[in-house]
């Protein structure tokens, strides 16, 4: 296929020997590139005069990805299973409070304008300078009350892709009371086992080895073994001071599915369980200049997760991990959601001087940051790296102890990914 400016004749029809296209084809084609450079060249000394068209041609030339044109559904409503903004959706709340308040201000504000009308009219015996005070009174009122509906409050919207866990709705709040509690949760002590006759002792270990304050128990393969179910697991667990069961389900020789059951405290009962599918699971030592953890509590972070249900996902990660992390050990730990999946990885990291290449580190305006100026933070991973997706959320002990109308709270369906600019998290 030739190289044709617009509105040009095509090569093929210019002449039939083939040697003469392939040089007009050359030809061609060294006169768009000549043509595209100069055209960069005049546009770098244009910007460079006025840096404000570079910023407008930055912004004009955004990539158009999927999450940009991610969609929610336009409802008050913050239920679990609705798709919509919780930062977003606080925020439209709070302007209706405040557009409320203002137009009951101002009929406020007219009635007594309406009764000093009245009284004036009624009143023939004010003086000219005690009207000139009513007026200005009337006038530092209404300039009051515009000053009042000007002042807003700063963006509850978070300035990164961090998750806010201050936005958890009522709805949210009811219906999960313990994982959503107002008190400091305790230090979390984790029971990690697997599937029957499981064969991924390794993973299981490097799984645990992932949550603090864990223990591994394999679940015995032995013919004569009594063969535990995970109610009855989930029983001894919580008898024995346990906050939480994980179970690593097997597929293949490979970690298929994470089973997280919350157990709570002696007085409720366990629930909920929430249900991940794992793809692309990988040991720490199949990593490329992999390290070594140590057993230091890690700093959690969670991002992307912005509707109830993302919330739910991000609190249940959130309790597994302790409140005050040490960080002599420079352990972090990502859950990181994008279009409904959540990349785990775990990192070691080192700050260090910044070489004479790099650039230091700006803010979101495009300004020098001061106080960081020559410092760079290295990573190291560590592993285990793995992707997960949550499948469903019961109310108890998996699906077979979860009882009620509302014993499944919510569950993944195939006709969910219909559109693809909408996601669940």
């Amino acid at each position: 296929m030739g190289f044709s400016k617009p509105g040009s004749v095509s090569l093929s029809q210019k002449t039939g020997n083939k040697l003469r296209r392939k040089q007009m084809y050359i030809e061609d084609k060294k006169a768009a590139n000549k043509e595209r450079h100069e055209e960069r060249h005049r546009r770098r000394k244009e910007e460079a005069k006025d840096p404000e068209l570079r910023r407008e041609r930055l912004e004009k030339n955004q990539p158009a990805s999927l999450d940009k044109k991610r969609i929610w559904d336009d409802v008050d409503d913050d239920s679990l299973g609705t798709v919509v903004d919780l930062a977003q959706l606080k925020r439209r709340r709070l302007e209706k409070a405040e557009a409320a308040a203002a137009a009951e201000a101002d009929a406020v504000g007219n009635e007594e304008v309406e009764e000093d009308d009245d009284e004036d009219a009624d009143s023939m015996l004010d003086s000219d300078e005690d009207m000139e005070s009513d007026d200005e009174a009337a006038e530092e009122k209404k300039e009051k009350l515009r000053r009042q509906r000007a002042a807003r409050t700063p963006s509850i919207a978070p300035s990164t892709t961090s998750t806010n866990l201050d936005l958890t709705p009522d709805s949210l709040t009811d219906q999960f009371k313990h994982l959503f509690a107002d008190e400091l949760p305790p230090i979390p002590k984790i029971l990690v086992t697997t599937s029957l006759n499981a064969t991924i002792h390794k993973e299981a270990q490097e799984i645990a080895a992932m949550l603090p304050n864990s223990t591994y128990i394999r679940r015995s393969a032995h013919v004569h073994a009594h063969k535990y179910s995970v109610r009855e697991i989930a029983k001894f667990a919580k008898n024995r001071g346990y906050n939480a069961l994980v179970v690593v389900m097997e597929d293949q020789k490979r970690p298929h599915q994470l089973l997280v059951i919350h157990l709570n405290s002696e007085d409720a009962a366990p629930g909920p369980t929430l249900t991940y599918s794992i793809r692309g699971y990988m040991p720490g030592k199949a990593l490329l200049g992999h390290g070594n953890a140590t057993n230091h509590y890690p700093e959690l972070l969670l991002n992307g997760f912005k509707t109830p249900l993302g919330l739910l996902a991000a609190k249940s990660m959130n309790t597994l991990f302790p409140a005050q992390p040490e960080l002599q050990g420079r352990q972090v730990l990502t859950l990181h959601n994008q279009r409904d999946y959540i990349f785990v990885r775990r990192h070691r990291y080192v700050f260090r001087e910044a070489r004479p290449t790099e650039k230091n580190v700006v803010d979101a305006e495009g300004k020098e940051m001061a106080g960081v100026k020559g410092i760079r933070a290295g990573l190291q991973e560590l592993g285990p790296r793995m992707t997960l997706k949550l499948r469903r959320v019961d109310k108890g002990v998996g699906r077979a102890g979860s009882e009620g109308d509302d014993a499944t709270k919510w569950e993944w369906k195939a006709k969910m990914e219909k559109k693809r600019t909408r996601f669940n998290l």
